[in-house]
């Protein structure tokens, strides 16, 4: 079925600054896009079409959003720097990341390597898999202020044999304390030179930031669509390049996963009941079962959006954002943890002696400013729609509080 939309009025056309498509959004200045993204008025409407389609049809609303995946995949590989055909739509990161872990073609004593201060999601799954298979994982130290050596830290490890050989760096496009945005392309190059796959964690940069899977070497990219996508959750994708689809172990495999999935259920004659039928050797074995159709529909509505205002003028826009913001909360004792190359997260340690960072969020909020503290840190993370006019209220927050 192919595929057709009424192209969006006036005034539910993206602006840079603006917040046309969030007329319901309350706080006055809405910084937390690094933890949930609040939803537009172009994903409401079209969460609302799916619902009154399955009010009204039932399983037969199925087969009209069903295209909407292959628009979706299309989308995100170009917000990604993918490939289409080797994207898996996922409910989540840690779908993504648990996929790879366990169907790795891992052998007892591999190494994996990643970075002190990574989320937990990309982490949990590699600590259960080297429980499962026998292997070594290995954090490396990750500075939080300056610019850390990396690449000096990776290939140390990377040259250490001692330990076993690293089969696979996991790492987070940017990282969630410090808004760290790592060198992909740069760590990509140095692993494979000493024969690591990447598995990229992209949720706190794609949408935002430039991601390129394919020409950066990205063996693996897992990514959920409710921060920098400005989706909803429980829907995400997997990325896996291709020469590494015949290497997989096919652990993670449902019912979705065969060949000839539906020949059983829409076949005229019987019999079509065929339990050895083959898995599929392209990414969506790891789509295990029933899909989030009102997540994937909301994500494919989020991915236009992001694709008609561009993301380099989005990337450029929170950047302005974030220096003015910097500058005056610097001017007031705030710490920087800001890198540059810098990603849409600026993080902060606030002047001793004064509010912790639950207090300043707690009291922030009850001003209109929602931001977020991870670990100790004061976390802002301003989107496309967020007016850098905000940024003197947010200041003026600042000062009433300290």
């Amino acid at each position: 079925m192919k595929v057709s939309k009424t192209a969006p009025s006036d005034n539910l056309r993206p602006r840079l600054g603006e917040r046309l498509l969030f007329p319901g959004l309350q706080p006055r200045a809405y910084l937390a896009h690094c933890s949930i993204s609040p939803v537009s008025v172009r994903i409401r409407q079209r969460l609302e079409e799916v619902l009154r389609s399955y009010e009204q049809l039932g399983a037969l609303a199925f087969e009209r959003w069903l295209p909407y995946r292959d628009v979706l995949r299309q989308r995100l590989a170009r917000l990604s720097g993918a490939v289409p055909q080797n994207i898996a739509l996922i409910p989540n990161t840690t779908q993504g990341v648990l996929s790879v872990a366990l169907c790795f073609p891992w052998q007892r004593g591999d190494r994996i390597l990643t970075f002190a201060g990574e989320f937990p999601a990309n982490v949990t799954p590699w600590q259960r898999a080297a429980e499962l298979y026998g292997l070594d994982l290995q954090f490396l130290p990750l500075a939080a202020q300056a610019q850390p050596d990396v690449l000096g830290a990776l290939e140390s490890a990377l040259q250490d044999s001692s330990r076993g050989d690293v089969r696979l760096l996991a790492v987070s496009l940017v990282q969630f304390q410090s808004g760290l945005l790592m060198p992909i392309r740069a760590i990509a190059e140095l692993c494979h030179r000493y024969g690591a796959a990447v598995c990229v964690d992209g949720i706190q940069g794609v949408g935002a930031v430039e991601c390129r899977a394919l020409e950066w070497g990205i063996d693996f990219l897992a990514c959920g669509s409710h921060k920098w996508l400005m989706g909803v959750e429980g829907a995400g994708f997997l990325y896996i390049a291709e020469e590494w689809l015949p290497r997989l172990r096919q652990v993670m495999a449902g019912w979705l996963s065969h060949e000839r999935t539906f020949d059983f259920l829409h076949e005229p004659e019987g019999g079509k009941l065929d339990y050895a039928r083959p898995l599929r050797r392209d990414a969506t074995f790891v789509e295990l079962g029933t899909g989030n159709t009102l997540g994937y529909v909301a994500l494919e509505a989020a991915a236009e959006v992001l694709e008609e205002l561009g993301r380099g003028n989005i990337y450029d826009h929170i950047c302005a954002y974030n220096d003015r913001l910097e500058e005056g909360l610097i001017d007031r004792g705030f710490t920087s943890m800001r890198s540059r190359p810098a990603s849409g997260i600026l993080s902060l340690i606030p002047p001793a002696g004064g509010l912790n960072t639950v207090q300043w969020v707690s009291a922030l909020a009850e001003r209109g400013v929602i931001c977020s503290n991870p670990d100790g840190y004061l976390r802002f993370a301003p989107h496309w729609h967020n007016s850098l006019d905000e940024v003197d209220y947010v200041l003026e927050c600042i000062d009433a509080l300290m």
